[in-house]
């Protein structure tokens, strides 16, 4: 078992461009409605800003994620983070609440992490979280490889990224043994202050070492995507936004 390639941070970068990840996760959390006093699992935690609030509630909170640069960005704000992999977690019946934000798509074997929810939880234990879900970024998406192609690129056949139709999402998570799933596909136009270059550089650096684009490239040819996107992601006033399809759901392990 391999952690995703593509999925690569800077926790500089990330602060800059992408703190609209954990603002837009309000919801979510609020679906979680951590407790005083109950252990929770942060999978995916990335930085830790969502981690912070989570243990603002009176949870004591454990953080786990693949990219060792970001949990020493998170282990900076006195967490308790721990560099692991979502698809290999090594819990046994500990927590009272699994939550995960923007973070399950990075992992391509979902079978594998619902299994080892599955067993980080207690009887009655809870998970709750957001992804993204199928036709996530479909636009961005289609013109970043458009214009890899166009330079002469060779990639895989499909992005390395898991969006789930609820259908899908649902069959791997009953599968696991999970009851009372509620998952919803949520349609989200989210705004790029820093624009579709910032994007590209911060989201998908990890994707374009996957296709072998050189440091000296990227710029430029994010760039270029911005202008191939602008008709599609730029709006009348000129600001940008992303077409992020989003997967949001709780479910319930038996007990």
């Amino acid at each position: 078992m391999t952690t995703n390639a593509a999925s690569k941070w800077s926790p500089k970068d990330y602060a800059t461009n992408a703190a609209f990840v954990p603002a837009l996760g309000a919801p979510v959390l609020a679906l979680l409605d951590p407790r005083p006093g109950e252990r929770i699992l942060d999978l995916g935690c990335g930085d830790g800003v969502l981690t912070e609030k989570i243990v603002a509630a009176g949870a004591a909170v454990v953080g786990v994620d693949a990219s060792a640069d970001m949990i020493e960005a998170a282990k900076e704000r006195g967490l308790d983070a721990r560099v692991m992999d979502g698809q290999a977690l090594t819990f046994d019946s500990a927590f009272d609440a699994v939550f995960s934000n923007a973070a399950l798509h990075w992992m391509l074997e979902p079978e594998a992490v619902a299994r080892g929810v599955y067993r980080a939880l207690r009887a009655g234990g809870r998970f709750v979280g957001e992804m993204g879900g199928e036709g996530n970024i479909a636009t961005l998406r289609a013109g970043i490889r458009a214009e890899l192609i166009e330079r002469g690129y060779t990639l895989p056949a499909d992005d390395p990224q898991f969006y789930a139709s609820v259908e899908e999402f649902t069959r791997i998570y009953e599968a696991a043994g999970f009851a009372d799933i509620d998952a919803r596909i949520i349609p989200r136009e989210t705004p790029l202050p820093n624009g579709v270059v910032s994007w590209v550089l911060t989201f998908r650096a990890g994707w374009l070492d996957v296709a072998g684009v050189p440091d000296g490239e990227r710029e430029d040819l994010a760039h270029a995507v911005e202008r191939r996107l602008a008709p599609k992601l730029r709006r009348s006033d000129g600001s940008w936004f992303a077409d992020y399809v989003r997967l949001r759901f709780t479910m319930r392990k038996p007990g």
